[in-house]
């Protein structure tokens, strides 16, 4: 009997942590491979996957989260990982997969240490620009890290792969939702979309409610993360999560405000869509979506605009230049070979696994 191809994934603490895991799982499950997945039980991870359908073996360990800063709770978190990295080493020990595959987030660390421990290939996908905390830690015991951004050359495991982005789309069984949306939008506007990641952006949603030239001058969509706002009337449409809906109202859009998080951005690239990024400060992040920011800015692909300086009068000066100057952000867009397709990277990870 031929001997069951199995793989392990972990990541967490975020969809954008998931998102990618979701993608390949169903790739790996139809080419015949058992599919495991390490996470914390009350994560987004199980959430994700128990959602998903999909014919996937969850396994809970305990976490711990990595602070930059002092706190007397790493103490804590410290017994937590260590915690976690023996029962990893249990369940990896017991699975004897081909390979691990890992998206990152703290719940990540110790299945990586454990396969490292016990020689099983450890794969990990960066997405942003500069390495977080668990990716930095996993880089260290990686077989390969495949990366979004170009790494420095001193990064010797790293492999640049671009964005492996899942563009869907529009759902027909949507039409009865966006039809009620476009009879109370007006047709001679442009539509914008605010969008702050998977649990909305409440500065995003506080400057909507405060600001009534917005819904003046444009169509606005709101997708928030938040089910008290939820609301249809004219010139507005707000949301609190969507699936099937996102790429419909993304086709709806001719503008997009979003925050800089690497898996949005690079969708919006794919889709050449104009957008104005306002990223996370270093008062609230690492400074990852500051970097993200300036690179499609410096890149042609995007405007970006500081949460401090977002005011009216800021964010339609930065929408008419990109409505303006929107030939020449859809051709840089379009020369971009930093897109790269779920099928392309699921070919390079099996080869990979495959060659050790």
């Amino acid at each position: 009997m031929a001997k069951s191809k199995k793989i392990v994934f972990t990541g967490g603490g975020t969809v954008g942590h998931v998102t990618l895991n979701l993608i390949l799982i169903p790739k790996f499950i139809k080419d015949g491979w058992e599919v495991h997945y390490i996470g914390d039980k009350h994560g987004i991870e199980h959430e994700q996957i128990s959602k998903s359908g999909l014919d996937v073996t969850f396994h809970s360990i305990a976490t711990g989260k990595l602070r930059r800063y002092f706190s007397w709770q790493n103490m804590l978190d410290v017994f937590k990982v260590g915690w976690g990295i023996l029962q990893s080493i249990a369940i990896i020990a017991k699975i004897r997969p081909q390979a691990l595959f890992s998206k990152g987030g703290f719940v990540s660390v110790p299945p990586v240490i454990a396969s490292k421990l016990l020689g099983v290939p450890v794969y990990v996908h960066e997405s942003d620009l500069s390495m977080g905390l668990a990716n930095k830690i996993a880089y260290k015991f990686a077989t390969t890290m495949f990366t979004t951004f170009e790494q420095p050359k001193a990064l010797t495991k790293t492999k640049h792969v671009g964005a492996i982005t899942k563009v869907g789309v529009a759902q027909t069984g949507q039409k009865d939702i966006l039809d009620n949306i476009k009879k109370q939008f007006d047709a001679n506007l442009k539509t914008v979309l605010f969008i702050g990641g998977s649990a909305g952006a409440k500065v995003f949603n506080d400057f909507i409610s405060n600001t009534p030239q917005l819904t003046e001058h444009y169509n606005v969509i709101n997708i928030s993360g938040d089910s008290s706002l939820n609301t249809l009337q004219p010139h507005l449409y707000r949301i609190d999560y969507v699936t099937d809906l996102y790429q419909p109202l993304m086709d709806l859009a001719d503008l997009v405000v979003t925050r800089g998080g690497s898996n949005t951005i690079f969708e919006l690239l794919a889709m050449k869509k104009l957008h104005v990024i306002i990223p996370l400060g270093k008062e609230a992040s690492r400074g990852d979506q500051l970097e993200n920011a300036a690179y499609f800015e410096r890149k042609g692909y995007a405007r970006q605009l500081q949460e401090p300086d977002l005011s009216w009068a800021t964010l339609n000066n930065e929408l008419e230049q990109l409505v303006e100057n929107a030939k020449t952000y859809k051709e840089a867009m379009a020369k971009s070979e930093e897109i790269t397709s779920p099928d392309d990277f699921y070919h390079l990870l099996v080869t990979s696994i495959s060659n050790k």
